[in-house]
């Protein structure tokens, strides 16, 4: 029987250690890939330093892109675009699998749904150890989001479609219609230059773009914001200049990917009337935030999150990149790779270095 590697992670501060294990044979509705490419998301390191607690042991990385290998005869044979499918395909899949009867299926909220199983989050068993990207191997279960990648498209770039990319066309879709509005976006790691670019696309007529890195700050320039906004200091001064920028006592829309408690406070302190704030960072524990109840109301604000997308979202995602890849500087995003079997090094560089995102080919 054939047999792969996997990378595992049991816990911070314990070494990644490289195990060899039999394919099991595909269930029904199951697609055997043998991966090409892995980024490290930003989850993957705070869950390898211990900021983020998942079952152990684990397979990391879920922003995956590779190669169909085999397809169990009960599968539709089809991508979510309606795409025949066929050995030697790349593809990139959604980062979960979920019940499409279940409620929160049904609601478009497939993320939530019942039976839900998470790519780079899953326990390794013996009888199921290929789930996430640090692996020579993935199985896809059934009812898992596919999309095959246009030959055109570098897997550093496409491997980040299925968590990035696809977050951010949520958080789009949240935030309604963009055109002619004004929009600063709070965090300038992958998820804020792609929430840049989509809103450019999407016809917003001013981007903000703040941080408090200076050389986050000037990446983002090149996706297309309107202006760069440091809020490492004076954030009275940056607040005020911002209410009275805009006729509407501050901007439309607000997007947080910093997760930042301080950034989220300010993003509704400069949310102008009827604005909607869009959070989307916040995915790790922290302290709780202070908001101004009277403030909301009477500006009449909305606040929304989103964690991961639905399946709309990821084709959009596809779509996007497809049309924009080359338009903005994607090629700058991972910025420095390894192989499979370095995947330690991989992480202590992120650690260090702080990146976009690290490569990791395999």
């Amino acid at each position: 029987m054939q047999t792969g590697t996997i990378t595992v992670f049991s816990g911070a501060g314990l070494p990644l250690e490289i195990q060899n294990h039999l394919l099991p044979p595909l269930k029904p509705g199951e697609i055997l890939i043998k991966n090409k490419y892995t980024t490290l998301c930003g989850s993957d390191i705070h869950t390898y330093c211990g900021i983020r607690q998942e079952t152990t042991p684990t397979v990391l990385g879920h922003e995956i892109v590779g190669e169909l290998v085999d397809i169990h005869p009960e599968h539709p044979g089809v991508d979510d675009n309606g795409h025949p499918l066929a050995k030697g395909d790349i593809l990139t899949w959604s980062i979960f699998s979920s019940d499409p009867a279940s409620l929160f299926s049904l609601e478009g909220i497939p993320q939530k749904g019942n039976h839900l199983f998470k790519y780079g989050h899953a326990k390794v068993t013996e009888q199921d150890p290929f789930h996430g990207g640090l692996s020579e191997y993935c199985i896809l279960k059934k009812n898992t989001g596919i999309l095959k990648i246009p030959a055109d498209i570098p897997l550093p770039i496409a491997a980040t479609l299925n968590c990035a990319i696809a977050t951010v066309a949520a958080s789009i879709r949240l935030a309604g219609n963009l055109e002619g509005k004004n929009v600063l976006i709070f965090g300038m790691g992958l998820l804020g230059i792609n929430c840049v670019a989509m809103c450019k696309e999407a016809g917003a007529a001013w981007i903000g773009a703040a941080d408090i890195s200076e050389s986050r700050l000037n990446h983002a320039a090149g996706f297309g914001a309107t202006e760069l906004i440091n809020i490492q200091e004076n954030t009275a001064q940056i607040t005020s200049t911002l209410q009275e920028k805009f006729v509407k006592k501050g901007v439309d829309v607000v997007f947080d990917m910093s997760g930042s408690p301080k950034a989220m406070e300010m993003g509704m302190d400069v949310l102008g009337i009827g604005g909607c704030a869009v959070w989307i960072g916040a995915v790790f524990k922290n302290r709780k935030i202070q908001l101004d109840a009277e403030r909301i109301i009477r500006n009449l604000h909305t606040i929304k999150g989103i964690h991961n997308y639905n399946f709309e979202d990821f084709r959009y995602a596809l779509d996007f990149l497809k049309d924009n890849f080359k338009k903005y500087p994607f090629d700058t995003i991972v910025e420095k790779e390894f192989d499979l079997k370095d995947a330690e090094q991989a992480f202590k560089y992120a650690v260090e270095h702080k990146p976009l995102r690290v490569g990791i080919k395999i």
